[in-house]
Protein backbone atom coordinates (compact mmCIF):
# COMPACT_ATOMS: atom_id res chain seq x y z
CA UNK A 1 0.00 0.00 0.00
CA UNK A 2 1.71 3.52 -0.60
CA UNK A 3 1.44 6.21 1.86
CA UNK A 4 -1.79 7.99 -0.25
CA UNK A 5 -3.71 4.67 0.41
CA UNK A 6 -2.44 4.59 4.33
CA UNK A 7 -3.67 7.92 5.30
CA UNK A 8 -6.88 7.65 3.58
CA UNK A 9 -7.35 4.31 5.31
CA UNK A 10 -6.31 6.10 8.78
CA UNK A 11 -9.37 6.91 11.05
CA UNK A 12 -8.33 9.62 12.74
CA UNK A 13 -8.95 9.57 16.69
CA UNK A 14 -10.26 13.65 16.77
CA UNK A 15 -10.96 16.58 15.57
CA UNK A 16 -7.10 17.91 15.43
CA UNK A 17 -6.30 14.37 13.18
CA UNK A 18 -9.48 14.55 11.02
CA UNK A 19 -8.21 18.36 9.59
CA UNK A 20 -4.81 17.77 9.42
CA UNK A 21 -5.79 14.32 7.49
CA UNK A 22 -7.45 16.22 5.19
CA UNK A 23 -4.39 18.69 4.99
CA UNK A 24 -2.34 15.81 4.11
CA UNK A 25 -4.30 14.39 1.22
CA UNK A 26 -4.62 17.78 -0.54
CA UNK A 27 -0.89 18.22 -0.12
CA UNK A 28 -0.38 15.17 -1.97
CA UNK A 29 -3.33 15.36 -4.75
CA UNK A 30 -1.76 18.81 -5.57
CA UNK A 31 2.08 18.36 -4.89
CA UNK A 32 4.31 15.59 -6.47
CA UNK A 33 6.89 16.64 -4.15
CA UNK A 34 5.63 16.35 -1.07
CA UNK A 35 8.06 13.70 0.30
CA UNK A 36 11.13 16.29 -0.73
CA UNK A 37 12.56 19.00 1.63
CA UNK A 38 12.90 21.42 -1.37
CA UNK A 39 9.18 22.51 -1.01
CA UNK A 40 9.61 25.23 1.19
CA UNK A 41 5.94 25.44 2.25
CA UNK A 42 5.16 22.17 3.46
CA UNK A 43 6.62 18.50 3.48
CA UNK A 44 6.61 15.30 4.51
CA UNK A 45 8.22 14.11 8.13
CA UNK A 46 7.78 11.07 10.50
CA UNK A 47 8.20 10.36 13.91
CA UNK A 48 8.18 7.49 16.44
CA UNK A 49 6.79 7.37 19.64
CA UNK A 50 9.10 4.93 21.47
CA UNK A 51 8.33 3.49 24.74
CA UNK A 52 9.98 1.14 27.04
CA UNK A 53 8.67 -2.34 27.12
CA UNK A 54 6.42 -1.54 30.19
CA UNK A 55 4.91 1.00 28.26
CA UNK A 56 5.31 3.49 31.18
CA UNK A 57 7.89 5.65 29.34
CA UNK A 58 9.05 7.15 26.30
CA UNK A 59 12.07 8.25 24.82
CA UNK A 60 13.11 12.42 24.03
CA UNK A 61 15.20 14.58 22.96
CA UNK A 62 15.96 17.81 24.01
CA UNK A 63 15.74 19.43 20.14
CA UNK A 64 17.95 22.04 18.88
CA UNK A 65 15.46 23.72 17.11
CA UNK A 66 12.58 24.02 18.67
CA UNK A 67 14.90 24.32 22.53
CA UNK A 68 12.20 22.00 23.68
CA UNK A 69 12.19 18.31 24.81
CA UNK A 70 10.26 16.39 21.82
CA UNK A 71 9.91 12.95 20.36
CA UNK A 72 11.76 11.62 17.97
CA UNK A 73 11.77 11.96 14.20
CA UNK A 74 12.77 13.70 10.97
CA UNK A 75 12.35 14.57 7.28
CA UNK A 76 10.78 11.91 4.46
CA UNK A 77 13.73 12.99 2.33
CA UNK A 78 11.81 11.39 -1.16
CA UNK A 79 11.07 8.00 1.16
CA UNK A 80 7.45 7.12 0.38
CA UNK A 81 7.92 4.24 3.98
CA UNK A 82 7.95 6.90 6.54
CA UNK A 83 7.97 3.37 9.12
CA UNK A 84 11.92 3.08 7.54
CA UNK A 85 12.23 6.84 8.26
CA UNK A 86 10.87 7.14 11.71
CA UNK A 87 13.53 4.64 12.50
CA UNK A 88 16.06 5.65 11.05
CA UNK A 89 15.33 8.83 13.23
CA UNK A 90 15.48 6.80 16.32
CA UNK A 91 18.86 5.45 15.36
CA UNK A 92 20.01 8.82 14.27
CA UNK A 93 18.73 11.27 17.00
CA UNK A 94 19.07 8.68 20.20
CA UNK A 95 21.59 5.44 19.28
CA UNK A 96 19.45 3.00 20.17
CA UNK A 97 19.54 0.36 17.17
CA UNK A 98 17.29 -2.51 18.51
CA UNK A 99 14.17 -0.88 18.71
CA UNK A 100 11.27 -2.48 16.55
CA UNK A 101 7.91 -1.23 15.54
CA UNK A 102 4.91 -2.60 17.58
CA UNK A 103 2.70 -1.88 14.66
CA UNK A 104 3.41 -1.47 10.65
CA UNK A 105 0.20 0.98 10.57
CA UNK A 106 0.13 4.80 11.07
CA UNK A 107 -0.40 5.49 14.89
CA UNK A 108 -1.01 9.16 14.72
CA UNK A 109 -1.10 12.23 12.12
CA UNK A 110 -0.41 15.71 12.75
CA UNK A 111 0.84 19.24 11.09
CA UNK A 112 3.60 20.43 12.67
CA UNK A 113 4.81 24.21 11.95
CA UNK A 114 8.13 25.02 11.97
CA UNK A 115 9.83 28.68 12.55
CA UNK A 116 12.45 29.82 10.79
CA UNK A 117 15.77 28.77 11.59
CA UNK A 118 19.09 28.25 10.58
CA UNK A 119 20.34 24.70 9.77
CA UNK A 120 24.10 24.13 8.32
CA UNK A 121 24.74 27.89 8.80
CA UNK A 122 21.46 28.10 5.68
CA UNK A 123 17.98 29.84 6.72
CA UNK A 124 15.21 27.94 6.59
CA UNK A 125 11.79 29.70 6.15
CA UNK A 126 8.70 28.77 8.02
CA UNK A 127 6.72 25.68 7.25
CA UNK A 128 4.95 23.01 7.43
CA UNK A 129 5.39 19.27 8.43
CA UNK A 130 2.68 16.65 7.78
CA UNK A 131 3.89 14.41 10.19
CA UNK A 132 3.32 10.54 10.44
CA UNK A 133 3.33 8.98 13.59
CA UNK A 134 4.49 5.46 14.26
CA UNK A 135 4.75 3.27 17.59
CA UNK A 136 8.05 1.41 18.35
CA UNK A 137 9.41 -0.07 21.62
CA UNK A 138 12.64 -0.82 22.84
CA UNK A 139 14.82 -1.71 25.63
CA UNK A 140 15.61 1.30 27.93
CA UNK A 141 18.68 -0.07 28.91
CA UNK A 142 20.34 0.18 25.68
CA UNK A 143 23.39 2.84 25.32
CA UNK A 144 22.11 6.56 24.79
CA UNK A 145 23.81 8.69 22.28
CA UNK A 146 23.73 12.14 21.47
CA UNK A 147 23.65 13.58 18.24
CA UNK A 148 25.10 16.76 18.75
CA UNK A 149 23.66 18.03 15.07
CA UNK A 150 20.35 17.39 16.07
CA UNK A 151 19.49 17.57 19.88
CA UNK A 152 21.58 18.69 23.32
CA UNK A 153 20.01 15.37 25.49
CA UNK A 154 18.35 12.20 25.28
CA UNK A 155 16.34 11.08 27.61
CA UNK A 156 13.56 8.34 29.16
CA UNK A 157 11.06 9.95 30.37
CA UNK A 158 7.92 8.92 32.08
CA UNK A 159 4.46 9.89 30.69
CA UNK A 160 4.12 12.32 33.32
CA UNK A 161 7.17 13.73 32.62
CA UNK A 162 6.70 14.16 29.12
CA UNK A 163 3.74 15.97 29.79
CA UNK A 164 5.56 18.54 31.89
CA UNK A 165 9.19 19.06 29.49
CA UNK A 166 8.20 20.68 26.54
CA UNK A 167 7.99 24.21 26.06
CA UNK A 168 5.53 24.14 23.34
CA UNK A 169 2.16 24.03 24.98
CA UNK A 170 0.01 23.31 21.72
CA UNK A 171 2.70 19.95 21.36
CA UNK A 172 1.37 18.96 24.78
CA UNK A 173 -2.69 19.41 24.51
CA UNK A 174 -2.82 18.07 20.98
CA UNK A 175 0.21 15.57 20.75
CA UNK A 176 1.65 14.15 23.64
CA UNK A 177 -1.45 13.85 25.37
CA UNK A 178 -3.12 11.96 22.77
CA UNK A 179 0.07 9.82 22.16
CA UNK A 180 -0.27 8.92 25.81
CA UNK A 181 -3.90 7.80 25.73
CA UNK A 182 -3.39 5.85 22.73
CA UNK A 183 -0.46 4.06 24.39
CA UNK A 184 -1.70 0.53 25.27
CA UNK A 185 -0.84 -1.11 28.37
CA UNK A 186 1.28 -3.86 28.60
Amino acid sequence: MNLFQEIKNYFPVNEQEECDKTQMLQCMIHNANYLNREDKIAHFSASVWTVNKEHTKTLMVYHNIYNSWSWIGGHADGEEDLAVVAMRELQEETGVANASLISREIFSLETLTVNGHIKKGVYVPSHLHFNVTYLAEADERETLVINEEENQAVKWRSFEEALRMPEEPWMVEWIYKKLIERTPAV
